[in-house]
This record gives C-alpha cells, structure tokens and sequence, in this order.
C-alpha cells in the first residue's frame, strides 16, 4: 500500500510503481526473516512481519515533492533512507536499556494511535475511483459542490459498495468458518472484493500481460541516492519514532503469545529494523518496522508460530522476483484496498485499547498522557492542513498522527513521572482533607498505613497490617489486590474473627452511627438508618435467626443490593446453606464491602477522575 500511496503522491508512472511493489515484497521477505529467524543479536524472534512503516509516508511524500518529485525525489529519499537504517542499528543496545521508560500507558497509546491514525488512509482508498486518462486511482467518488453539499460522483455508490462489501465479507468469513479458512480471511476478502470489481468492470489488469514473468530488483536500480541534510534529519526523526511504534507492537505481539519481553528483545528487534531498513535503501525500497497490521492479524487469526511468518517471507522473496505479481497487486481495485484496510487499522486500534486497559488510570496523570497524545494525533489526522502552517523542515517531523502522538506520549510520560517529584496517585485523604498520593503511601510507616486504611474491614486491624508488608505497591489496583490476598491467606482463626466483627444489619449502633463513617456510606445505599418499624422488626427477626443458626452476624454488602426487600430475601434463601458455606460466602461478602470503601477513599481522592468515570458509566 505504501509503494501505491507514494508513487501516486510523487508523480511515478506505473511501470515505475510495479518495479515498486516488487522491491517492497522481496524486501519485506528479507526483513521478515531478519525479525523471525535472526542471526547474532538481529530480530526478536517472534511472529512479525516486517513492513514499510506508515510512518515514514507522509515525511517521505515531503522528501519526494520537496525534491522536485518522480525520480529525483525517489533518490533523495533513498539517502535518507539508506542513513536513517544507520542510526536505527547503532541506536538499538542503547535504545533497549531504557525500554522502562515505555510502561503501557505509552506503548498501548501509541498503539492505538497507530490504528486511529492510519484509518483516515484506509478511507481515502475506499473512495478513489479509476481515471482512465491516467490510468490510476487518483480521483475521490466524494465531493463538494459550489454550495458546500456533499455527493458521490458517477459509479460512486458502486465504489463504495466495493470498500463495505470487503469488509462484510472478512466478517462473514470470521464468523461462518473455523480453522485455516478463518486464518485468511483478510486475503479472501482482498480476493473475492478484487474478483467482484473485475467483474464489474472496476478491477484494470492490463499491465499484467505487458509484464515479465522474472525480473530481479537490482541494488539502486533508480540510480545512486541522493544525500540532503533536511530529508535526513527528518528520517532519522521518523525513525525514532519507528523505534517507539516497534517497542509498542513487540510487546503486544509478546503478550498475545505470552513471552516476557526485556530490553534486549528490544535491541533485537531494533537492529532488525535499522538493517532492514537499509536494505530497503539498496534494493529500492522504504523503512521498515515490525508491522502494526501484523500485530492484529497475530490476534484475529491466534497464529502465534513464528516459522508461519517465516514462510510467508519466503513467499514474498519469491513473489518480489515475479513482475507479473507486482503488476497483479497494482491492480487491485483501491476501494477493495481500503475496506480490507479499514478493518486491520481497526484491529490494531483495538490492541492499543486493550494494552490500555492494564494502566491505572485512578492515576490522573495517566489519562492526562493518552488524552493528550489522543487529542495532538488526531488533530494532524483530521486536519492535515494543519501541519502546513509549519516551516517546510518542521512538516516532516510534525505532520504525521503517529509522528506527534507517539511522541507526546513518551514526553508527556517523562514529564509525569520522571521530572521532578509527584506524589503519584491519589488514594486517601488525611483528617485535615490532604490527598495523600501511592509515593506517600509506599513511604509510611506501619501505624499511619493501618490508620489509613484500617476502616476498610470492620474493627480488624490485621488484615491491612499483613498487607503493609506487600509494600511497594505499584499502581492503585496492586493496592487493592494486597488487601485481598491478606483476607483470603489468613488463617481460619484471624477471619471468623473479621466475621464475627461486623454488627448486625438494622441494629441501634449501626442505626446511631456509632460503628463508624465508613458504615454511615454502605447502609445509605439502601437508607438503613431510616427503616420503618415494620421493616426494622423484620430485619432484626432475620439477623437472630441467621446469628443462633451460625454462631456469626449476617455479613452482606448492602451497596449490592437496590433495597430493604432484596435485602431480607437473599438472607432467607442464605438461612438454607450450610455453615461451611456460609463462612466463605461472608468473607467474599466482607471483601465486597472492603472494595467498595477503597474506591470511596480513591474518590475523596481523585474526585474528577471519579466524576469522569461515572459519566462514562451512566452515559
């Protein structure tokens, strides 16, 4: 795809863009048996497959036009290229001992950037039309009016039918089919939309014929490169953010096949990059990454074998020697291009949102770095135009989605987190209303912690003093988590203890708040303080027929529950278990409760991060 964005943006023919394709598949077959196989410390093993990054599109259509486009332009990005893979190789070892510095708050918004940012491409191709004066796809179906009104122009609808059907048909093959069917269901969809197109009259061919069977892609076969100091410190930029974009899919691609990445995996995979990418300087080509694409393709189609890419490497070597191939790939219809697009795009997009989803965004400062680095994207992506606004050396380096968004996220995160000091997340509150931040707790001392959080288990210290000893704690959730590994390990002895603790429901310390504020919030979920007598003799009748059957209080977390009523029913269908039972379920009951009151500490807290998280779940 970026061959056919790139030629058509820079003015070569198509006989030009052909030879193209074919470098850009034998490249790629070299780079992906770089990154799979490896030799010495080069590639990280894992199933990826390298491609052209898309990052590189935009700067590299600056380089081009800025260079007086067609070939020139093609040379003079060739330079860069051929010493941006320079730097890349002899950046990689020290690039991967700073791999903490990309927790997933980087790496999953980058991700997620990645997807969102290339999908505007993936639309563009959907709606370009075949001209047959150029005999290309240069013209969009969409456009405007003298008034501003929107249309489709001749065979419009028909374009864009193509783009959509790709896509129904790639769902329909994921839900209909199982096993290698299924695996393929992004070629087939390329396949079955191309041969509908052709069909239709929308699918040109006829360069094919015109094409040899084989022909090798010699080193420079444009000519010698080209070296401008502008085009090649705008590369290398690219490339470093390429660095960040390759960090984020390694380790996406090692969770979904569940390896433990480190840094020198990282280095790896770097220095396949870097030689890569100056390979494909030599043979014609572009700068190359792990493929984001790759990463979703792993997870739609759960094939986790690194020799599976390996293989299909090899098919790309072999495919790139077959002009015809080269000519054949040209001429997919563009709308068919496009829908299959859309939904890889998408695909990455949502492994970005699920990296995100490991961050502790209790944190404010973590969704300060994705909103922001969201927001600086998607403002180059919807509006271009922007970028133009920029001196010409600056454009290269900030016209780009991935570009800006890749790195506000690695400086927003720097500036959280590893600039001065920051008393981390907020978690609790002093007595005077002081927020008292994760750095703060990991530093107090025993009495002060159990003080802190001793009101999340009724009149039992002991349960926050075991997990005192978990400390450091490393984000919000792990808080939490301590609290409930101290309950569920403790002996029998020290929990019927917790159990028998709590007070009964609907009893007068409770109803006079004498049992503590914390107490005061549960029973408001139902108004427990203000039962009506009949409602009050009825509970009281529960809770001693429950307390003379197992010797312990009826334990239930009342903000579960929606009322008085509910809350009666679920404690006579209780009075049936066994008392074993019982036990497990009051201690699963003690942990609810437990929950719910560290998340009213978080919120006193952090209240706009609590206020925002409840629009999000009542909108």
């Amino acid at each position: 795809m970026v061959p056919i964005l790139l030629a058509g943006a820079i003015g070569l023919t198509q006989d030009q863009l052909i030879h193209l394709i074919n470098a850009d598949l034998f490249t790629c077959g070299i780079a992906s048996l770089l990154q799979t196989i490896g030799f010495w410390k080069v590639g990280v093993r894992l199933p990826l497959l390298q491609g052209v990054t898309f990052t590189a599109v935009s700067p590299m259509i600056i380089i081009g036009v800025n260079a007086g486009g067609g070939v020139n332009g093609l040379l003079t990005i060739y330079g860069a290229v051929l010493v941006s893979g320079v730097v890349t190789f002899l950046l990689a070892p020290y690039f991967g001992k700073i791999v903490r510095f990309f927790p997933p708050v980087v790496t999953g918004t980058v991700i997620t950037v990645i997807g969102f940012s290339l999908l505007p491409v993936a639309a563009g191709d959907a709606l370009l039309r075949w001209d047959p004066k150029t005999h290309s796809y240069s013209a969009s179906v969409l456009s405007t009016d003298a008034h501003g009104n929107w249309h489709l122009a001749a065979g419009g609808w028909r374009t864009l039918c193509l783009a959509l059907g790709t896509i129904l048909i790639i769902v329909i093959i994921q839900r209909l089919f199982r096993g290698f069917i299924q695996t393929i269901a992004v070629l087939l969809g390329l396949v079955i939309g191309t041969l509908v197109a052709w069909m239709i009259g929308d699918a040109h061919f006829d360069s094919v014929s015109s094409s040899g069977w084989v022909g090798v892609t010699t080193p420079f076969h444009f000519g010698m490169p080209k070296f401008a100091l502008a085009a090649i410190i705008s590369m290398v930029l690219v490339m470093l953010v390429t660095m960040v974009e390759t960090c984020g899919d390694v380790f996406a691609t090692g969770e979904i096949v569940g390896k433990r990445v480190d840094g020198e995996d990282v280095s790896r995979a770097l220095r396949a990059d870097g030689l890569a990418t100056f390979i494909g300087g030599v043979f014609n080509s572009f700068p190359y990454t792990c493929f984001a694409e790759n990463v979703g393709l792993v997870r739609l189609t759960k094939i986790k074998s690194r020799y599976v890419v390996a293989t299909a490497a090899v098919f790309m070597i072999i495919l790139g020697l077959l002009p015809k191939a080269g000519a054949l790939v040209a001429g997919i219809p563009s709308s068919v291009l496009g829908g299959a697009g859309l939904a890889m795009f998408s695909t990455v997009a949502v492994v970005g949102i699920q990296t995100l989803g490991k961050v502790d965004f209790n944190d404010h400062r973590n969704g300060i770095i994705v909103a922001t680095s969201l927001g600086l994207a998607m403002l180059v992506t919807a509006e271009p135009g922007v970028a133009t606004l920029l001196p010409k050396d600056y454009q290269v380096f900030l016209g780009s989605g991935i570009t800006i968004g890749s790195i506000a996220a690695f400086a927003l995160y720097m500036v959280f987190f590893h600039v001065g000091t920051s008393r981390g997340a907020g978690v609790a509150t002093t007595s005077s209303g002081a927020v008292i931040g994760l750095t703060q707790v990991n530093a107090m001392p025993k009495d002060d912690f159990v003080r802190t959080f001793g009101p999340l288990f009724q009149g039992n210290s002991w349960i926050i003093e075991d997990a005192y000893v978990q400390r450091p704690f490393k984000d919000t959730p792990d808080l939490r988590a301590s609290f409930q590994e101290a309950l569920f390990s403790a002996s029998d002895e020290k929990q019927r203890s917790l159990i028998a603790g709590y007070p009964d429901l609907g009893s007068v310390e409770v109803a006079d708040g004498e049992i503590g504020e914390a107490s005061t919030r549960d029973r408001a979920a139902i108004m427990l303080s203000q039962l009506r007598d009949d409602e009050r003799e009825e509970l009281s009748t529960l809770t001693a027929a429950y307390r003379e059957k197992f010797g312990f209080p009826l334990v239930t977390c009342v903000r579960d529950t929606s009322s008085v009523e509910q809350l009666v029913e679920q404690g006579r269908i209780r009075l049936n278990n066994s008392r074993q039972q019982e036990l497990v379920t009051a201690l699963l009951e003690s942990a609810k409760i437990a929950g719910h009151r560290f998340d009213d500490l978080v919120a006193d807290a952090e209240p706009l991060n609590d206020a925002r998280s409840r629009v999000g779940t009542t909108s």
